[in-house]
């Protein structure tokens, strides 16, 4: 269920298709990188915002030596002259580039996966909780990432509460560490996370992404005034904005269940997913990401106010999706 990272070299893949833990070994790489030059520049891209001279420019070697890393997402849906341009990369990769590869581990763009491999590319393995006595397990190791401890019944308690989605189990974590001191007992589980105040983070993040910015905010403050934490309803407006993702430029030849599977939703949501897919972009996706990365930066303690950050969050991302 955990990712092991393996020290950045200038060829990684990340295989896995849980999107948490992709996310979180792809951003242990570039803070190790970072570490040792904290100018490199970063380029985080899908197979959207990729086209041949975008490919090659970010992954020529610098004039001046800059360094950089490049995260190319979702490497399976590559097309096919794209994938042929990367393979030829591996095979001469440039000295002051890291280039990171993150693939599902499914058949499709499989040969991909396996010149990264015979090229000698670091492998980082992201498996997610696939039973409920794992996703138990994960609880207890992010508390324990937190120099935290919380008892076997909490920690199923919290998992009963907020499903099987990984992302918001490690929301919903994240609100315990935060308004609880000690050891987290079944007690404070049931004192601070019912169950039900994510649902009004959905309500939010479905107002945001459809553009109807005064009931979004609206259903903010509402979510905000009953407790909701703000790591929740962030975490709801990045799974809508995924979803999104998914439903605006559907790659093609994907069933129905494989874009249900990345979208994170049951099949029968995808029509209101393309519903509300209606007027994105590729640009306009693309900086509704990174105000969710941002915001998640902000209110994990980089900014002072976590409810002007989620009300910033709010407009950028309905203001972004008639963006071009």
């Amino acid at each position: 269920m955990l990712c092991c990272m393996p020290v950045p070299a200038l060829l990684t893949i990340i295989v896995g298709d849980e999107e948490l833990l992709v996310d979180r070994a792809v951003a242990a790489i570039v803070a190790e990188v970072r570490e040792a030059d904290p100018e490199v520049d970063v380029h985080d891209l899908v197979p959207a915002q990729i086209g041949m001279s975008t490919l090659v420019e970010v992954t020529s070697p610098s004039l001046f030596g800059d360094r950089r890393v490049v995260v190319l997402r979702s490497s399976q849906d590559l097309t096919k002259d794209l994938a042929a341009t990367v393979t030829d990369y591996l095979k001469d990769p440039a000295d002051d580039v890291n280039l990171v590869l993150t693939h599902t581990g499914g058949n499709k763009g499989k040969a991909l996966l396996q010149e990264a491999v015979k090229a000698g590319a670091q492998r980082v393995d992201c498996k997610g909780p696939g039973k409920a006595s794992e996703r138990v397990a994960f609880v207890r190791s992010e508390f324990s990432r937190a120099g935290r401890q919380i008892t076997a019944d909490a920690a199923q308690a919290l998992v009963d509460s907020v499903g099987s989605e990984l992302r918001e189990i490690a929301a919903a974590c994240t609100q315990l560490v935060a308004d609880t001191e000690g050891r987290v007992d079944a007690a404070a589980v049931a004192r601070y996370h019912s169950g039900k105040a994510e649902v009004s983070g959905f309500a939010v993040a479905d107002r945001a992404v459809e553009g109807r910015l005064p009931e979004a905010l609206e259903q903010l403050r509402w979510s905000l005034s009953v407790g909701t934490a703000p790591v929740l309803i962030n975490s709801a407006l990045a799974g809508a904005v995924r979803g999104i993702a998914v439903a605006a430029q559907p790659p093609r030849g994907v069933p129905e269940a494989e874009l249900a599977k990345r979208a994170r939703v049951p099949p029968w949501k995808l029509r209101t997913l393309r519903q509300q897919a209606r007027g994105w972009s590729p640009a306009g996706v693309t900086r509704a990401m990174a105000v969710i990365a941002e915001t998640d930066a902000l209110i994990k303690g980089a900014g002072r106010d976590p409810a002007y950050a989620l009300e910033r969050a709010v407009i950028e991302i309905a203001r972004a999706r008639g963006r071009r």
